[in-house]
């Protein structure tokens, strides 16, 4: 059994239902064992639907349908760890 992990707490700027949104939108599409505890959401199962970069693929698919594509970015953080950060804007002069 696989065990994902994915750093939200950046999202939770977003609203307090994104991760309890998130975490419905990763158990739908993997089929796996979604849970979340305050700032991280974790997905248990077997096999290629808990694939790093698939879950990867995922949360770019969520942020797009979220429309919160241009503000995050999803970026690997430690072994089977990926984070949300939110992208760094520049101003020009």
């Amino acid at each position: 059994m696989v065990e994902m992990k994915i750093d939200a707490s950046e999202l939770k700027s977003e609203g307090k239902d994104m991760l309890k949104e998130l975490a419905d939108f990763l158990k739908e599409k993997t089929s796996a064992e979604v849970t979340t505890e305050s700032k991280m959401v974790t997905v248990k199962g077997e096999g290629a639907a808990v694939t790093k970069k698939y879950i990867k693929v995922l949360m770019k698919k969520f942020l797009h349908q979220r429309e919160l594509k241009e503000e995050f970015r999803v970026i690997s953080d430690k072994e089977n760890t990926l984070k949300v950060k939110e992208k760094k804007t520049y101003e020009e002069e």
